[in-house]
């Protein structure tokens, strides 16, 4: 999944960056507000797409004293900072400039170079959005799309289909605009077309803070996998009941796995050893994702108990 994320990433930093630069050269050329606005959008899905890199980078980095379960949330973090950039420097300089542009409306000058940049600008972006979309729906199985954003452990992918997905919103955007402000001569219609592009980043940008806060606060393992190892331990002839199974990941190829186990009385310490590391073996063999797992011997009478008191307590802090 690594490689794919990269993959995908350096697809459409590529693109994105050679855009911008012909984008802005057109804004420049033609004084056109949308293409201005489509030049900071490509710019800042460049930077975006650099944190996201960075964020894999980092990611990797082993566990020390400090970090003992390692680094690989900070993917999380920095996905949900690409998220904030969208919203506040895309959206927030489109809607600006699109509202001078309303208030002080100027017409476009030679929009042929703007038609031109925005047509190539649609080859580019959309080579990068099937990219994006191949690497992701090999992932997505028999999900509908939004079920598989959701359920998603990885946002580097969703997050660079989001973007381009709102790359190729933005560009028909601008280009109807453009069109429709030369050729009925309403200038103001430019001007609209940025404001358009602005809302349209700000919501993808809230469709990845909140997809993003999920993960940053941890989501589980997937249910299927959840299912699977609640069987492994059924089969473990020494465990007569599982108290409890709680997963979380912590990265997108890692899973914090904490099982509580409630073993047969007259099993001898050396069995009930002998068992925690089969389990273990058999559950990381089939489930490479699951790095770090712990096992809680408790009888399921204390656990439930245990399980109770906490529950009390919690009813006690909301009343207070």
């Amino acid at each position: 999944m690594a490689s794919g994320s990269k993959k995908v990433i350096y697809a459409a930093m590529i693109g994105n960056g050679l855009i911008a630069v012909a984008k802005f050269v057109g804004a420049a050329l033609t004084g056109s507000s949308a293409m201005l606005s489509e030049g900071i959008h490509s710019l800042v899905d460049t930077g975006n797409q650099s944190l996201l890199l960075y964020g894999i980078a980092r990611s990797k980095r082993p566990a020390d004293e400090k970090h003992p379960f390692g680094y690989a949330s900070e993917i999380y973090f920095w996905a949900f900072i690409v998220a904030i950039l969208i919203f506040s420097i895309g959206a927030g300089i489109s809607v600006y400039h699109g509202i001078e542009k309303v208030l002080h409306p100027h017409p476009v000058e030679n929009p042929t170079i703007n038609y031109i940049i925005l047509v190539l600008a649609m080859v580019f972006e959309g080579f990068a959005w099937w990219i994006a979309y191949r690497e992701f729906s090999s992932t997505q199985g028999k999900k509908g799309l939004f079920q598989a954003v959701q359920e998603s452990k990885d946002p580097t992918i969703f997050t660079v289909l989001f973007e381009d997905t709102a790359a190729m919103l933005g560009l028909v955007v601008a280009l109807i605009g453009i069109w429709i402000s030369v050729t009925f001569n309403l200038p103001v219609i430019d001007g609209v077309a940025s404001i358009l592009i602005g809302v349209i980043l700000a919501g993808t940008a809230l469709l990845l803070a909140l997809e993003t806060k999920g993960l940053l606060i941890g989501e589980a393992a997937a249910p299927e996998i959840v299912d699977d190892i609640r069987d492994l331990v059924g089969r473990q002839p020494a465990i007569i009941a599982l108290n409890e199974i709680r997963t979380l990941h912590r990265g997108p190829n890692d899973v914090l796995l904490a099982l509580s186990v409630d073993y047969n009385d007259e099993v001898p310490a050396g069995v009930v050893e002998r068992t925690n590391t089969d389990l273990e073996m058999a559950i990381k063999e089939r489930f490479p994702v699951v790095k770090r797992l712990f096992i809680e011997v408790q009888s399921a009478q204390h656990h439930a108990e245990e399980v109770a008191r906490a529950a009390e307590l919690r009813r006690q802090e909301s009343e207070e």
